[in-house]
């Protein structure tokens, strides 16, 4: 999934790093987080509206992923932590922001291994 996922991304890159080339950075900003608005409120409720419509005998399905609410939480807390960062950052994107933006992200990455390896124990 993960491949999956970098390989939907690679295009969003591209074209924003082609517009903020050409001075365009609200637009590459916009590209970027509006593509991720579309997949959380188009692509992630879409299955389960399928789903929902679709003639079955269940009523529930159940979701099989231990900890599911800290990583709503960590991400939740993230989402505050970019948005304080762009608000001390006047807003401007900055080598700075950018630089700092990336160590949470891969503070993400590092907790959701560490937590993933200490699952399987």
């Amino acid at each position: 999934l993960t491949f999956i996922a970098a390989g939907t991304s690679v295009p969003d890159l591209i074209s924003s790093v082609i517009v903020a080339r050409m001075g365009e950075g609200d637009m590459a900003v916009s590209s970027s987080i509006g593509s991720n608005i579309f997949d959380i409120l188009v692509g992630l409720p879409l299955p389960w509206l399928i789903f929902m419509f679709y003639p079955n005998k269940l009523d529930t399905v159940s979701i099989g992923a231990d900890g599911v609410w800290l990583s709503i939480m960590i991400l939740l807390g993230m989402l505050v932590l970019i948005i304080v960062c762009i608000h001390l950052s006047k807003w401007r994107l900055t080598k700075t922001l950018g630089i700092t933006m990336f160590f949470f992200y891969l503070c993400f990455l590092v907790q959701a291994v560490v937590r993933s390896e200490l699952s399987k124990d």
